[in-house]
């Protein structure tokens, strides 16, 4: 059995992980500050896998404290890295403090696992690196457009730094895993994406709306040269994601040959619009949605989807879940944890 850190444990896509990783015989410790999270998710997580998993409120910005979680776990070998600042609306207006949180944790990690001898390491990356690409679906070669936000540079900086980083250190290997859009929950309802601070990403505000916690969801423009005139996003299920960290692992602990560092493509390969997705859900739920046409919204572009051939290829990975498990999956978490049954 392996032991996995997990940074941002208890957060939406690391809770999801850990369940995937306790699943496949994983021993799992997990990092988790709780700016935008909260320990309850661990009981969900006891509930699912029936193991028990402990989280250091520990942010990684501090050297000291994350060196003293490695310090009394000093078997750690891999790290899956998912703590990170992730609102890009917050980071236009807000770039110092992710550029401080993102970077400075995970050069402290970085030198960590370093110091620790902990060979395999996992970087939770996005598709915001490829910027505003005109090249669809995009591969893991596709050159990056300029950044089209503080949030989306500090991925590429971090690509950057894992990249530079691997060439002093030989005996570890890294993967970067480059995500589409993260939705949907747990089957059982019991975890799904709960984040402290008002959330931002489509999914949880459609299913919010949806239950009376907000007043609408608002289209940021329909004006792009799309089909409908939103942007298009590949929306990826969570579980789905998770499985592919774990076989990210796996790959990494059974292929002694493989590269010192590798990127992957995660993604279910298709584009879907915010008009589309929105009627996914009315279609599963049997609920019309209050939504209105806004303006754009800085930061966005105007569509990404992927190419997962390579994951599939590789990793052995294959997304199992749709749009519509993923809206019916998210809609029967927000009525979980609303206290409504389905």
């Amino acid at each position: 059995m392996k032991k996995v850190l997990v940074t941002g444990g208890c957060g939406y896509i690391g809770s999801h992980t850990i369940v995937d990783l306790l699943n496949n015989g994983f021993e799992v410790v997990s990092i988790d500050n709780l700016c935008n999270s909260t320990e309850e998710v661990l009981e969900g997580i006891f509930q699912i896998t029936g193991k028990r998993v402990r989280n250091y409120a520990v942010d990684l910005c501090d050297w000291d404290a994350t060196m003293q979680v490695f310090s009394a776990h000093p078997d750690i070998s891999g790290i899956i890295h998912f703590a990170a600042l992730k609102s890009v609306g917050d980071s236009v207006e807000q770039p110092l403090r992710y550029f401080r949180n993102n970077l400075d944790g995970l050069l402290n990690l970085l030198q960590c696992a370093q110091e620790f001898e902990a060979p395999y390491f996992i970087f939770s990356s996005s598709c915001s690196v490829y910027g505003n690409t005109t090249a669809l679906p995009v591969v893991e070669d596709t050159p990056f457009e300029e950044a089209q936000s503080p949030y989306a540079r500090t991925k590429q900086m971090g690509e950057q730094i894992i990249r530079d980083f691997s060439v002093v250190t030989p005996d570890m290997r890294y993967i970067l895993l480059r995500y589409f859009n993260p939705a949907g929950a747990h089957e059982s309802a019991l975890i799904g994406e709960a984040p402290s601070s008002p959330a931002n990403n489509l999914v949880p505000v459609i299913t919010e709306t949806a239950i009376g916690k907000r007043p609408e969801v608002l289209v940021f423009g329909d004006d792009y040269p799309t089909r409908d005139g939103s942007c298009v996003r590949d929306y990826i299920h969570v579980m789905d994601l998770a499985n592919a960290h774990t076989r990210a692992l796996q790959y990494l602990i059974d292929q002694k040959q493989a590269p010192r560092w590798d990127v992957f493509n995660l993604g279910i390969g298709e584009g879907v619009t915010v008009l589309e997705a929105i009627h996914a859900f009315e279609r599963v739920s049997s609920q019309k949605l209050n939504y209105r046409i806004g303006p754009r919204r800085p930061g966005d572009v105007v569509a990404v989807y992927a190419d997962n051939r390579k994951a599939a290829s590789l990793l052995d990975w294959q997304p199992r879940y749709g749009i519509d498990e993923i809206m019916r999956t998210a809609w029967r978490w927000e009525q979980h944890r609303s206290g409504l049954s389905d």
